[in-house]
């Protein structure tokens, strides 16, 4: 049976069905910006069919005794949140499944958000999450979600968390078949300014072949935040927690495949990085980018082949890669992105066209203050790029110090090459310098020979077992009985 969006519905109209529905009962938990969830059952009548409890621990003291410390010391936090679901649906099941567990769907409903201060001068954000049963006395599943709030008035943040609230337990009971449909049926009645979502968790049964790291390539494609990250292992992470104060390297690329120019990069620019006095290793993240424009380059149109997409994220994750994936086209977006997050020195490893792309003041026509204004956010924070050669006309390479750019930025260019915001990449191998990424594609899609040495041996292996980036794989005849 399909599943169908029912866009149209308002958060009055999903809480009254939820409300209607006599088999699901269950708990809201919700500390930090009033209990805007719950009261949207409330509201909406009929609420008794639906809510067997609701609390909220201010406190701190009284969290912890409820809850338990957290090895954060932290309260807004993804640990919190999964303390308050196994104690409330712990709770939930010990006391009603013997009265009513063979024909009820239980839920756990909970939040943790710092809401906008009286002086405006924070960063709203919270961790929400819903765990619930499809089957009476079956297991249950969880959804958990990170999203940060834009709104300027408190009143209007609380508004917006009572309405993603209502959407996600309304969701969790009428679109778990189709996981994509229900996370976008998450932002239903809400807009991106008002708020976004950069992290989502599905986990249960029902989600054992939903991929998380689909799921983080949806919330930058639809729009729900401008920045996903998963790590090694595929599973999402919040940004914010993952790189909060971190010394962060990023190289950003295409990865259509991953070659040995890629790895070369990476080892040389971090290694080169780590020489920075102000740079710890032991506190360093090593991030791979992969930007929408990019995916959706690579296709025709603006359709992302999402098949294509995990290809070249298997091929990171299978080398350790933690991998980003941004909506920010233009460097200085992702440096002011990630400079809220830290105050430690960033590293940018780019190639050599980049460099030039970065000193085209076409590029910024649609910055009021053009290719300056870009300049101060990408340039004034802790920042440093750090460039690969490239080889032209078969001979020569050319580096930042043969770099060129347009007469009226040459003061400017040399300003930053002397106080240390943008170096070359010394050490790296002259062979890389003759490989292109679409030439070596070519050959994979083509079945030749010769670019096996131009990809690392595990790479190669992977492309040849699975067939990836349209490698044409022999399909033995099956043997006749």
């Amino acid at each position: 049976m399909s599943v169908v969006h029912e866009k149209n519905l308002s958060s009055k109209q999903k809480a009254l069905r939820v409300n209607l529905d006599k088999s699901i009962y269950g708990s809201f938990a919700e500390i930090g910006a009033g209990q805007e969830v719950a009261a949207q059952f409330f509201k909406a009548g009929g609420a008794s069919n639906t809510i067997a409890k609701t609390m909220s621990a201010y406190d701190m003291t009284f969290s912890d005794a409820i809850y338990g410390e957290t090895s954060s010391k932290r309260y807004v936090s993804q640990e919190r949140l999964h303390s308050m679901l196994d104690h409330e649906y712990g709770l939930l099941k010990e006391r009603l499944e013997k009265k009513r567990g063979d024909n009820t769907l239980f839920f756990s409903f909970a939040n943790t958000v710092v809401a906008l201060n009286y002086h405006k001068n924070n960063s709203p954000h919270g961790w929400m999450g819903c765990r619930f049963q499809l089957t009476p006395g079956g297991d249950y599943h969880n959804i958990i979600i990170h999203l940060t709030m834009h709104d300027n008035d408190n009143l209007l943040q609380q508004q917006a968390l009572g309405i993603i609230g209502v959407n996600l337990i309304y969701g969790c009971f009428n679109y778990y078949k189709d996981p994509e449909m229900l996370l976008v049926s998450l932002m239903d009645n809400l807009t991106k300014d008002r708020l976004q979502i950069d992290m989502v968790h599905f986990d249960g049964p029902e989600f054992k072949e939903v991929d998380s790291r689909l799921m983080s390539l949806h919330l930058v494609k639809y729009g729900f935040s401008d920045v996903a990250l998963f790590g090694p292992d595929g599973q999402n992470l919040q940004p914010f927690d993952s790189l909060y104060q971190k010394n962060i390297v990023v190289l950003r690329g295409r990865f259509r495949p991953l070659i040995n120019v890629h790895l070369d990069m990476l080892k040389n620019g971090v290694k080169q990085y780590l020489r920075e006095p102000d740079v710890d290793e032991k506190n360093m993240v090593v991030v791979s980018e992969l930007t929408l424009q990019s995916l959706q380059e690579d296709q025709d149109g603006d359709i992302i082949d999402e098949k294509d997409f995990l290809d070249r994220v298997d091929i990171l994750c299978s080398l350790g890669e933690t991998v980003m994936i941004t909506n920010y086209h233009e460097y200085y977006k992702l440096v002011s992105y990630l400079s809220n997050i830290t105050k430690h020195k960033i590293g940018l490893i780019i190639g050599y066209p980049n460099l030039e792309y970065i000193f085209e003041e076409e590029n910024y026509t649609d910055l009021p203050g053009g290719i300056l204004e870009s300049f101060a956010t990408l340039f004034s924070r802790k920042v440093k790029l750090y460039v690969y050669p490239t080889r032209r006309d078969t001979k020569s390479i050319w580096t930042c110090m043969k770099f060129n750019p347009p007469m009226e930025l040459i003061d400017l260019y040399r300003y930053l090459i002397a106080n240390h915001k943008i170096e070359d990449i010394y050490h790296y191998n002259p062979k890389n310098l003759d490989v292109q990424t679409d030439n070596m594609l070519d050959l994979i899609k083509k079945g030749e020979s010769g670019w096996e040495e131009n990809v690392p041996p595990e790479v190669s292996k992977m492309i040849k077992d699975r067939c990836l980036f349209g490698f044409p794989c022999v399909v033995l005849p099956k043997k006749e009985n």
